[in-house]
């Protein structure tokens, strides 16, 4: 039950921006699960899986603030004017994220309004998907025969509509492994930009999509090979892609996937 429907009069209610992680409803943390089980108000993404949004208060108010290509339920300025609103007359508001909050969340921004508008806040960290869906699929990001370094980028530019803020020849060599989050749109152009600053065509690429669900599902090929492999079995987002040595081990590791 929700320790409070309303806030108090003159009294401001508080903000969580809570990181659901990935899918796999065991690896929300213990902090987030207390939270969603005593909120007066739950404004959460549409990559949250449903055994999480199980986890909410029966009680609490759920709004969905979902974004996905091309599809939006609310506008990022509405969504942020609604947790301040929302805070204004509930003890216990939560922005629920999938993955981490501060991991190409938005949670940053969010945060920063909240602040301004005088709104208590705190984050609390998930686990996000560039980890635990390579995890899943038997990927170390680090190895000391093959990697040393991670670089985690977003993916989801449009080329051509506005200039490119990642720059992919300084991420081509800036680190053995590359972590692309919202990428598959894009992915044509990734590897091209990425073959163009110098990143061999033979690197292994994985694609993994829906990670750490029990409908994960992984692609795996070189930049040279990957295009091709998306089209012709209409693989979709939502989907990471790691590139780099690290991905080789996916034929050695795949079969120890948690259940």
């Amino acid at each position: 039950m929700s320790r409070t429907e309303k806030a108090a009069p003159g009294c401001l209610g508080k903000v969580y921006l809570l990181g659901a992680g990935p899918g796999d409803p065991g690896l929300m943390t213990l902090k987030g699960k207390g939270l969603l089980e005593c909120a007066d108000v739950v404004i959460y993404d549409a990559l949250v899986s449903p055994p999480i949004l199980a986890m909410i208060n029966p009680q609490a108010e759920k709004i969905n603030a979902g974004k996905r290509m091309g599809r939006h339920s609310l506008l990022q300025a509405e969504t942020t004017n609604l947790l301040i609103t929302k805070a204004r007359s509930h003890s216990v508001v939560v922005r629920l994220k999938g993955g981490d909050p501060f991991i190409f969340g938005r949670g940053g921004e969010e945060m920063v309004d909240l602040v301004a508008a005088g709104i208590p806040v705190e984050v609390v960290p998930g686990i996000t998907s560039g980890i635990a869906a390579s995890a899943y699929a038997g990927i170390p990001l680090t190895h000391r025969l093959y990697s040393s370094s991670v670089t985690f980028v977003t993916g989801h530019e449009s080329a051509g509509k506005y200039k490119p803020h990642v720059n992919w020849q300084a991420i081509a060599h800036g680190s053995e492994t590359i972590v692309i989050y919202m990428g598959i749109h894009n992915l044509p152009y990734i590897v091209e930009e990425l073959n163009q600053a110098g990143l061999d065509l033979e690197t292994p690429i994985a694609l993994v999509r829906w990670g750490t669900r029990p409908e994960q599902e992984e692609l795996i090929g070189t930049l040279a090979t990957i295009n091709q492999q998306v089209a012709e079995t209409g693989f979709s987002a939502p989907a990471i892609a790691v590139i780099g040595s690290v991905v080789n081990m996916h034929s050695i590791l795949s079969g120890c996937r948690p259940v």
